[in-house]
Parts: structure tokens; C-alpha cells; sequence
């Protein structure tokens, strides 16, 4: 039986925020009762972001940022549903490799 994913560091979510409402995709790198921090960008633009990649395009980077819990509304995995994949599936489908392997095994907390 497969184990069931956790929102944990090292896990891609999607957070959502309040006062300003905002979307951000990412990897957990660091999660307490503070607040949460991510290495991500705006889930709006993640598909300028893939095609930058695929064009071999200087980039927007993955930024490193903390967000105190009471800005947090929810927290969702990252996962794929039913035939709609996951944004880290689109990612490798586009780009040819994991988003593990584009940031470096070393970068990721698991």
C-alpha cells in the first residue's frame, strides 16, 4: 500500500494567503506554528516560468520566502487528481526532467 503524502518540508504545495490574497506554488522548506516557508513563485506564473525554461530563457527563480501563519488560509499538496496531473508532473512533461533534478537533488530537504 502506498503512503499517504504528507504536508511536510520537502513537499510541493500550493499556499494560499489572505490579506493580500495571494497563490504561491512551491516546496515546503520550512513549516512551524510561525509560519511557513517556501521556495516558489506566484502560481500565476508558473506557465511563463515552465516556458522560460523550455526556451532556454533567462528566468524568474524559485525564491526563498516566509509567511507568518496568519497570512496562511489553506495549504493544498500539490498532487495529481483523477487524469488532471500535479503542476511537478507539468513541469517534467515540459521541461523533459523532475523539478528534484532542474533544482538540484541537494536543494531539496527529501
Amino acid at each position: 500500500m502506498k503512503k499517504p503524502l504528507k504536508i511536510e518540508e520537502g513537499t510541493c504545495v500550493v499556499i494560499h494567503l489572505h490579506n493580500p490574497r495571494e497563490k504561491l506554488w512551491g516546496l515546503i522548506t520550512d513549516i512551524s506554528i510561525a509560519g511557513v516557508q517556501i521556495r516558489g513563485i506566484d502560481l500565476h506564473t508558473f506557465d511563463d516560468w515552465v516556458r522560460m525554461i523550455t526556451r532556454n530563457e533567462h528566468n524568474i527563480a524559485l525564491t526563498h520566502v516566509f509567511f507568518p501563519m496568519w497570512r496562511v488560509e489553506r495549504i493544498t499538496l500539490d498532487e495529481t487528481v483523477g487524469e488532471i496531473p500535479s503542476l511537478q508532473e507539468v513541469f517534467q512533461l515540459r521541461v523533459g526532467i523532475s523539478l528534484k533534478e532542474y533544482l538540484g537533488e541537494d536543494e531539496l530537504v527529501s
